[in-house]
């Protein structure tokens, strides 16, 4: 199965031959992981890096059945940085492939871990907030125990959103102080 590569560039032009090299490198990753059903490469040059050796990024982005995996690399040549970031992946992936394989931890669901709410922010002054950045993403349906091991997996230190599975709703997973993780479930009123 033929994996389809999706190049997106940012700062920098793709030319012919970093479009051959990126698709040929991944779409060997199918050998890992044979359900993978997008991927995603994200290639740019960073200017305003502190360091020359990295101005060249490559993130390159997995999503299957159940699961996204992310990796990034940077190097101050493209080809450097692409090679880094597969085979940060192609070991990523085979430990999920393992994990996939052992099962899920003990069993016990994030909801019975306790979830705190943070207090509303009081207005302090007459500012307006700005919204400086809107993301979209695709949410894919999984239980909380796959939410936690995603949010490790991808790096998300802070929380994680996910379409949980059990209830059918959107929940927020999130780190807590002690270690521990706590689950939002919001409801409309």
């Amino acid at each position: 199965m033929a994996i389809e590569v999706e190049i997106f560039p940012k700062n920098l032009e793709v030319t012919d031959r970093i479009n051959d090299y990126v698709t040929k490198k991944v779409s060997k990753l199918d050998r890992f992981l044979g359900d993978i059903e997008e991927t995603r490469v994200d290639l740019a040059y960073l200017k305003s890096a502190r360091n020359p050796s990295d101005r060249q990024v490559a993130q390159i982005t997995i999503r299957g059945r159940g699961y996204i995996l992310r990796t990034e690399e940077r190097a101050d040549d493209i080809f450097t940085a692409i090679d880094a970031a597969l085979e940060k992946m192609q070991r990523k992936m085979e430990r999920f492939k393992g994990k996939r394989a052992r099962g899920r931890g003990d069993g016990t669901s994030a909801a019975q871990v306790g979830a705190e709410v943070a207090a509303p922010l009081e207005d302090e002054g007459e500012e307006i907030p700005v919204i400086a950045r809107r993301k979209t993403f695709s949410l894919v349906p999984m239980g909380e125990l796959e939410a936690i091991e995603q949010m490790v997996q991808l790096g998300h230190e802070n929380f994680f959103v996910f379409f949980n599975a059990d209830t059918e709703t959107i929940n927020v997973l999130y780190r807590r102080r002690d270690g521990s993780y706590g689950l939002i479930e919001p409801r409309l009123r």
